[in-house]
């Protein structure tokens, strides 16, 4: 019996997460497959009750656009909706039902979590999905104040009121003020996207500058942050926390840790 889950938006094509899912896949030696499904708005009810109908398929990592149209679709009980507004993955519970979550916050989390870093301070570029994510993150482990760079100032506000945060909203081209961590969770800087333009002259020397983009791996934003000798995160550790996260939702096993280097080469190549 081949097991099977799937990463599901409108585009798809871009997509790496088969790259890694079916990499632990093959290190486990799970019998199962991992694919991209190009799910139009009108075909995702449908594509989740013919998955909820067969009983080999283990759940789904969804992209944009149906992140938040999925949320009526599957059981919440951990209230994603209330909290950080969108659902990035779906598995079948022992019963047959479908759950919804979101791993982006655990995957932001997990490259940082034991890093010493003062944690009082957070600057957050943008103000959709993923910044919501990572403010949920951000609040959960403690921060006390969060300034967001926003092109929409008004959604941001929602954004820090809805999650109950102290901080202030400023335009996406303020001055990025004396900060602990600054977090580019906007599209900015990634191929194809426009260019990120942030002077980090502002931060302390004790500060991390954090890129969620990963393609290119290496952000204009890192390379500034690596010239100031300032602790820097790619973005990759995150797609990767995230998806460890789901893979062990859809499949009951922990990917292997002795191969992230192999899989890193992988997922860059």
């Amino acid at each position: 019996m081949t097991l099977h889950a799937d990463v599901i938006g409108d585009p798809i094509a871009q997509s790496k997460s088969p790259v890694m899912h079916n990499f632990w896949l093959e290190k486990l030696g799970i019998d199962a497959r991992y694919e991209r499904r190009h799910i139009v708005d009108r075909e995702l009810p449908d594509y989740i009750l013919r998955s909820a109908e067969n009983e080999n398929w283990r759940g789904c990592n969804i992209t944009m656009p149906h992140k938040i149209a999925v949320m009526d679709l599957v059981a919440d009980p951990g209230d994603v909706r209330g909290t950080i507004g969108a659902m990035n993955t779906i598995f079948r519970m022992d019963d047959g039902s479908l759950m919804g979550t979101n791993t982006d916050a655990a995957g932001f989390m997990a490259p940082i979590a034991d890093r010493d870093w003062p944690g009082s301070h957070a600057v957050i570029i943008g103000a959709g999905g993923a910044a919501r994510a990572v403010l949920f993150a951000l609040k959960q482990s403690g921060v006390e104040w969060i300034t967001i760079l926003a092109r929409n100032q008004l959604k941001a506000m929602g954004m820090l009121s809805s999650f109950g945060m102290k901080g202030d909203v400023l335009a996406m081209d303020a001055p990025v003020p004396k900060a602990d961590l600054v977090v580019n969770a906007s599209p900015l800087g990634m191929v194809g996207k426009g260019p990120l333009e942030i002077d980090l002259d502002p931060l302390p020397g004790t500060a991390l500058v954090y890129d969620i983009v990963y393609n290119p791996i290496e952000t204009d934003l890192l390379k500034a942050a690596r010239a100031r000798d300032l602790d820097a995160v790619d973005g990759l550790d995150m797609f990767i926390g995230q998806a460890a996260l789901a893979f062990e939702l859809f499949f009951g096993a922990s990917p292997p840790d002795d191969c992230e280097d192999e899989l890193r080469a992988k997922l860059l190549a």
